[in-house]
């Protein structure tokens, strides 16, 4: 399998599995158990913590310890990227009109739209630091001289993408079934599903041809995706898990996706 067709089956895959899950919605009669909805957002949380790390950290800082710009403060663009993918997140919330089920909260600026319109939206923030992360791992991986290493590099950039595929699975479902009980509408809960997951190539596209392109921004881009993908962890999908509530299925469900995120990496990096 050639490069670019990895490449480009890994950003499709993600968006694929998005739709996969949101069509679960045909399936269930009504809304998901607590229990299952904290399997699900736990496995997720898991899969995208072990991501941040393994996928995107740990690269990020090698690729500013290789350059040698940093010398003995090559931690600089891992640590100050998370901290930025962090404020850009804030600033999402900020901007963007949006509703979290889990928390019954409300944020961002006040608007006429509907309830659903809001969740819908709380989804689609989700959705753009996984897109950017697996766009940003395929960028850097492709912008490598030499043929072999090459290769390795979006090897590993595909286990992030399948992982990113894998915990969009449940996600989906996850998100998908509380929209089918507000809209009133098994497709247009799926219809609201499938356009969230539709960012996700969109960004990892743009994600891909800046960190492609712009090779001096890599550590920084990387360690940016990892920080966003972290604050999605702490501040949605562990609240919205409901943990306390459920809290060893939760805990167990954290610790599975992250081994297998973990496995994932480790086995094609």
């Amino acid at each position: 399998m050639s490069d670019t067709l990895m490449t480009v089956l890994g950003i499709i895959f993600i968006f694929f599995m998005t739709s996969l899950g949101s069509a679960f919605v045909f399936f269930f009669k009504k809304d998901i158990s607590s229990k299952l909805n904290t399997i699900f957002l736990g496995f997720a949380a898991g899969i995208m913590s072990a991501a941040a790390v393994w996928s995107l950290l740990i690269p990020a800082i090698d690729s500013a310890v290789e350059s040698g710009s940093y010398g003995i403060l090559s931690w600089v663009p891992a640590a100050s990227g998370i901290v930025l993918g962090g404020l850009f997140m804030v600033l999402m919330d900020k901007v963007v009109p949006h509703f979290h089920k889990g928390t019954n909260e409300e944020e961002g600026p006040h608007t006429s739209y509907k309830k659903a319109t809001k969740m819908f939206l709380a989804v689609t923030i989700h959705n753009i630091p996984e897109g950017l992360a697996v766009g940003f791992a395929f960028g850097a991986a492709s912008a490598i001289q030499d043929p072999i290493a090459r290769t390795a590099s979006i090897v590993a950039a595909l286990g992030l993408a399948i992982g990113m595929g894998i915990q969009n699975l449940p996600e989906g479902t996850a998100v998908t079934l509380p929209l089918s009980s507000v809209t009133g509408s098994k497709a247009k809960a799926f219809g609201y599903g499938v356009l969230s997951g539709a960012v996700e190539p969109l960004f990892a596209v743009i994600g891909y041809f800046l960190a492609a392109y712009v090779g001096v921004l890599q550590p920084w881009l990387l360690s940016m995706s990892a920080g966003a993908m972290i604050f999605v962890v702490v501040e949605d999908l562990i609240p919205d898990a409901k943990l306390s509530e459920n809290s060893h299925l939760g805990t167990w469900a954290i610790l599975l996706g992250f081994a297998v995120m973990m496995v994932l990496d480790v086995a094609l990096g």
